[in-house]
């Protein structure tokens, strides 16, 4: 399943609750779904947002008097006209189970700030940037991959995607395939990008979870790279809680440093997620 909205297909539902105090009320512009469990969408961006590549954002719907709020990570970089995001369908989801319905002209709802960790300001410079993601962590990456400040920071980005099946890995896999493509970054990303996936439950090329695959070899046999190095290489983070626990735990034991915005080292992970 792979459906794409137009702008001017769809009119606005008129709103059954009023929009709260101090937060964006922005027009869904574009929905595309993937899977019966992933789908993306586009929003108009508040004139006076600003946000670092990587950051994430609380959104929410006008669809109760006190409307439930959840972290999502801005797909789309920072100089983008809209914001877009990455979200899986849950259906009994506080939020998912509503977002998952909306369509072109509806109201997206935002808190006025953004935050996060995984921007390339939280990291030193250095040879190689490893992003790693489970399903919907993708999305900061799909950030970060169009923002020019990642690639004056690291020669060579390797993305990783691991999902259960192939076809929660379209995402990745186009926004790889469209990047050198890109009006404002292509002539930056040609040979610098390398997307690994995997999948956990449906039969594919590549089997497995990304810690096994890294810790048996066959990650860096299959990519033709030296293992992980704190001197030349950087790592990001971002997805289900035990891949986060296993990997920070794994950069740990490597001589990574966890970083930050006020103390940039060599790894920064993710710990807001969508529910």
């Amino acid at each position: 399943m792979n459906t794409t909205s137009a702008l001017n297909t769809v009119g606005a539902r008129p709103l059954q609750f009023p929009i709260p105090g101090n937060v964006y009320a922005e027009t869904v512009v574009s929905v595309k779904h993937f899977t019966d469990r992933l789908f993306s969408f586009r929003i108009t961006r508040p004139q006076s947002l600003r946000f670092r590549s990587g950051e994430f954002v609380m959104i929410g719907l006008p669809n109760a008097e006190k409307p439930v709020f959840r972290a999502y990570s801005i797909a789309s970089p920072a100089w983008d006209d809209e914001l877009e995001f990455f979200s899986i369908k849950v259906p009994d989801g506080p939020l998912t189970s509503e977002l998952q319905k909306i369509e072109i002209g509806d109201t997206v709802i935002m808190r006025q700030k953004s935050t996060g960790t995984l921007v390339v300001d939280a990291l030193t410079p250095a040879k190689r940037l490893f992003m790693i993601s489970t399903g919907t962590g993708i999305a900061p990456f799909a950030s970060l991959l169009r923002d020019p400040d990642t690639y004056e920071k690291f020669e060579q980005v390797v993305l990783t995607h691991t999902c259960r099946d192939n076809a929660e890995l379209t995402y990745g896999q186009e926004l790889i395939a469209e990047l050198e493509n890109d009006p404002l970054i292509g002539e930056l990303t040609g040979g610098r990008v390398t997307l690994y996936n995997s999948t956990t439950r449906e039969t594919s090329e590549r089997m497995g979870r990304i810690t096994a695959l890294i810790g048996s070899g066959k990650f860096f046999t299959d990519l033709g790279i030296d293992k992980l190095n704190p001197k030349t290489d950087r790592i990001m983070i971002c997805g289900s809680m035990h891949m986060l626990r296993d990997v920070k735990e794994l950069a740990e034991s490597l001589g990574f440093e966890e970083g930050s915005l006020h103390h940039p080292a060599s790894f920064v992970v993710e710990r807001a997620f969508v529910g």
